[in-house]
């Protein structure tokens, strides 16, 4: 079963109620949905009860898939409304990434070993975010804005301006531009 797309196991779990073919995809999926919260929240054990509550909606919503993005993106977008919802009832701030810079030393990472998370701690909260799916979860721009609820231009603008912002506070400079062939 492990060979199936995404695709076929979800018309699977929506047609008969496949229970392996869901098993499937919890054990495909889990690990990149428990990391992916684990990085919002920053607590493990809350991370894996949203985890287990995403899973736990996807079944009931599998027949609201309807193929045109990626599964991967339609479960992302409901761990991390999962996680906003959660963050509603607790009354905390919606998104907690606010940069607290109090002492200049502790937010600049050394570049012989840098500190991603200090170099995280530089940027907005949607920046942070959009970064994260992309370069962490390999996810497109495309993905990101569907996972995010938030148009592509604006994705590509927070991508362009996070990665800008780490670019200068920590003094690195941007990946050479490939020459044009037959220039």
């Amino acid at each position: 079963m492990n060979d199936r797309s995404d695709e076929d196991l979800v018309a699977s779990v929506v047609a008969a109620g496949d229970t392996a073919a869901f098993e499937t995809l919890v054990r495909r999926y889990q690990g990149r949905v428990r990391n992916w919260l684990r990085q919002l929240t920053r607590d493990a054990a809350q991370a894996d009860d949203l985890a287990q509550e995403t899973f736990i909606r996807a079944w009931q919503r599998a027949h609201t898939f309807n193929g045109k993005g990626k599964f991967a993106s339609w479960l992302m977008k409901i761990a991390f409304n999962g996680f906003l919802q959660s963050r509603r009832r607790q009354g905390a701030a919606v998104l907690p990434f606010e940069l607290v810079e109090s002492d200049e030393a502790a937010v600049t990472p050394s570049l012989e070993s840098p500190d991603l998370p200090k170099m995280l701690a530089v940027l907005g909260a949607e920046e942070r975010l959009v970064l994260i799916l992309c370069h962490a979860h390999g996810m497109s721009h495309g993905e990101v804005a569907e996972v995010l609820d938030m148009p592509l231009g604006t994705v590509k603008s927070h991508a362009q301006r996070g990665k800008a912002k780490i670019r200068e506070r920590f003094g690195l400079t941007a990946p050479a531009e490939r020459p044009l062939r037959g220039v």
